[in-house]
């Protein structure tokens, strides 16, 4: 089969020919139709993530059909049309992950290939009102999104909720999940076309946080927030708390912009403030993101979509963080 590999640290993925996974009990072989990028794979691309291994097949995020079902396994997915959870052996405990867990794409091959193999536990079907394209990009930012809204956050209708950083995949499916549940939702963003592409998945108004007096202006806009969404962290992290209703929550994975900076403790126990660290999610919480996204018809936001062979190409893109949405791969 055709797969794009990685074959080392700053080296660009190349087309190559790759066994076909062979298949042990409980697993199947699903032809991907169509594969998504994720920040984590630029990482890896540029040798900065935890435990890389070459040459390895990249890619957490797929979408496409059961071709095959390993031995003694139920044959009830053969034939079936299918989006992969990307989040393998979550563990027991629902509040965290347990120390087996992994992502596929790594260490484990992922998705940029015609044909990956996975258990049949992490399958679901894909929402019939979506192509392979829109579908693939749900798996790891939907998930972590949801998770960081409903699971961690507490989010609920008529909560006001504030998404930092509304570009990105899990940004944008932030704001469409918290606009489905009925919450009124403000954005930041670097770029006015991107708050506008907000305001246009529901939004009522955003801020661009390279302005030196962002926060003022947020606070003027929706007077405080119940939950906040992060992944950035920063300095301009500190500002979050100020902005927080009492009893908000603020949740926040990733830190592309820094650690979490000092904060004003008195802010956080007079408003009995939550900082909440999250990261993906659990299988509970993956079906519960489709139940949303098929209950609401929920369409994701695909910024581009290249063939297989021009992955770099989509890598590049990500790195200079010009998307809007999810960058996607069409493979067959």
């Amino acid at each position: 089969m055709k797969a794009m590999v990685l074959v080392g640290a700053d080296q660009p993925l190349t087309l190559q020919a790759v066994d076909k996974p062979s298949l042990a009990t409980g697993e199947a072989l699903v032809q991907i139709k169509a594969a998504a990028l994720n920040r984590r794979d630029y990482w890896i691309t540029i040798g900065k993530y935890a435990g890389i291994k070459y040459p390895t097949i990249l890619g957490s995020d797929g979408a496409g059909v059961v071709t095959e079902v390993g031995p003694d396994t139920d044959p009830y997915w053969l034939g079936k049309e299918v989006i992969i959870n990307p989040g393998h052996e979550w563990g027991d405990h629902p509040a965290y992950q347990g120390k087996d867990f992994k992502i596929m794409g790594l260490p484990e091959d992922g998705s940029m290939a015609e044909y990956v193999k996975v258990k049949t536990e992490y399958l679901q079907a894909k929402p019939a009102h979506l192509t392979f394209e829109q579908a693939a990009a749900i798996p790891l930012a939907g998930l972590t999104a949801y998770r960081a809204l409903f699971t961690k956050g507490g989010a609920k209708a008529g909560n006001k909720v504030l998404i930092v950083g509304a570009g990105a995949g899990t940004g944008t499916f932030a704001v469409q999940f918290a606009v489905a549940a009925g919450c009124q939702v403000f954005v930041t963003s670097g770029s006015g076309e991107k708050i506008e592409r907000a305001r246009q998945l529901g939004a009522t108004a955003g801020v661009n946080y390279k302005a030196q007096d962002w926060a003022e202006e947020l606070k003027h806009l929706a007077g405080g927030f119940d939950v906040i969404i992060d992944s950035a962290l920063g300095k301009d992290f500190a500002k979050l708390p100020g902005l927080c209703n009492p009893g908000a929550r603020i949740v926040f994975f990733g830190a592309t912009a820094g650690n979490i900076p000092e904060l004003d403790a008195r802010t956080l126990f007079a408003k009995q403030i939550q900082l909440l660290g999250t990261m993906m999610g659990t299988p509970d919480d993956f079906t519960a993101m489709l139940n949303l996204v098929n209950e609401h018809q929920i369409v994701p936001v695909v910024d581009e979509v290249f063939p297989l062979e021009d992955a770099q190409k989509a890598v590049d893109k990500m790195g200079s963080s010009s998307q809007f949405g999810k960058l996607v791969l069409r493979v067959s």
